[in-house]
């Protein structure tokens, strides 16, 4: 569908984005709290069940069961293992690196889309973008810091979930044209259920009743962050609403503060602004690329 034909209000866009922020920024607030005392696959399972009320709530708006098309798919299965794998490093990394850090290497996944494109979508990328991709990675070594005892292996681990979301991404681009977000929506959230699931002989236990609640509010808020993230682009143009996304970065330190008393320090900041403006300046250069290409058709 025709995006200009669903925008009705850009304020109305840029707030349901920021909801969206602050909403996938307390599910990682909540994931990290429980990393400690879960392994990854039960956090993911549990966590899963109640993604499922968003999906329905999306599903019935939509027009029902018959809006759930799947046409291709192997590039589910593709892109479901892409999930498992970003979603699986993603809340191992949670347990040993501040929220603020890994909300911010996580931004890196536009970096890894671009950088790869070229590869696996066959696009040209020009020197703007590829100078891009080369600040934003700097700004990925000024917050990792690999040099003596600096180096933490632990940053590998949403580098990694960064690569597969950029895979992700990527599939995603491939799968759209022939089959439906909520076909997607489906059998993602299923592989990632059923991955989680078969790590239960490796060490599951039983969740209390506060951390239980937590991975439930945790799956909630996803789904509807989610949500929220659609709805946003349904009400305004993407070029108006994508960049409000980076304020997650805000709501992550704040909340890294006031839970776990860690704050980023110049380093961290530094490259945190070099990732956010690398980033923001590939959308831009999509943008224009996209813009240039309908003119010319």
């Amino acid at each position: 569908m025709n995006q200009s034909k669903n925008v009705s209000s850009p304020v109305l866009g840029i707030l349901c984005m920021l909801f969206a922020g602050i909403l996938m920024s307390g599910n990682n607030a909540m994931l990290k709290w429980v990393t400690s005392g879960y392994p990854p696959g039960e956090i993911m399972f549990i966590r899963g069940i109640f993604i499922w009320l968003p999906i329905a709530i999306l599903i019935a708006r939509a027009g029902g069961p018959r809006t759930i098309i799947i046409q291709r798919p192997h590039f589910h299965f593709i892109r479901g293992a892409c999930v498992v794998g970003s979603a699986f490093m993603y809340i191992t990394g949670l347990r040993y690196l501040p929220l603020a850090d890994m909300t911010a290497i996580s931004f890196s996944t536009p970096l890894f889309v671009t950088a790869l494109a070229p590869f696996l979508l066959g696009e040209v990328v020009g020197w703007r973008r590829w100078s891009a991709v080369a600040v934003g990675f700097i700004g990925i070594i000024i917050v990792t810091r690999p040099t003596g005892d600096a180096l933490q292996l632990a940053v590998l681990l949403p580098l990694g979930s960064a690569f597969w979301a950029g895979i992700r991404d990527m599939v995603t681009r491939r799968m759209t044209t022939t089959d439906s977000s909520n076909g997607i929506l489906c059998t993602t959230t299923a592989m990632v259920m059923v991955a989680g699931l078969l790590t239960f002989p490796f060490g599951w236990k039983m969740p209390t009743g506060p951390d239980f609640a937590l991975m439930a509010i945790a799956g909630l808020f996803a789904g509807f962050g989610h949500h929220f993230m659609i709805e946003a682009f349904r009400h305004a143009e993407a070029v108006m609403v994508s960049p409000f996304r980076y304020l997650m970065i805000v709501w992550a330190i704040l909340l890294g503060y006031f839970i776990w008393g860690d704050l980023p320090d110049a380093y961290v900041i530094a490259g945190i602004v070099l990732v956010i403006l690398s980033g923001l300046y590939i959308f831009h250069r999509e943008i224009v690329r996209r813009r240039a290409a309908a003119q010319n058709e």
